[in-house]
């Protein structure tokens, strides 16, 4: 398994805009690796013949069968909008 560089995790950092003291990058490429290594283990572990799963325990679907509503009324849910421009709630802009 490849090990992570403390350059790897400062650009990283610097892509999720973030900043971080020198320790702490230490610290995160050690935890990094730590757990990278721990994953090198479970690699070497025989999973030939076992079936992959998404849950250790069996859970029923949450899905629920498509069903056509009726639509709701756009006046109805609009009609408590400060501002409104014909079927749009105007909000104030705040990207420039």
């Amino acid at each position: 398994m490849s090990k992570i560089t403390t350059k790897e995790v400062e650009h990283v950092a610097q892509l999720a805009r973030l900043r971080f003291s020198p320790e702490k990058i230490e610290q995160f490429t050690r935890q990094i690796n730590s757990i990278l290594e721990y994953m090198g283990k479970l690699n070497e572990l025989d999973t030939k013949g076992i079936e992959p799963t998404s849950h250790a325990v069996p859970l029923p679907t949450a899905w629920r069968e498509d069903r056509v509503n009726p639509s709701l009324d756009p006046e109805k849910i609009l009609s408590g909008a400060p501002e409104r421009a014909d079927f749009f709630v105007v909000v104030p802009k705040v990207i420039e």
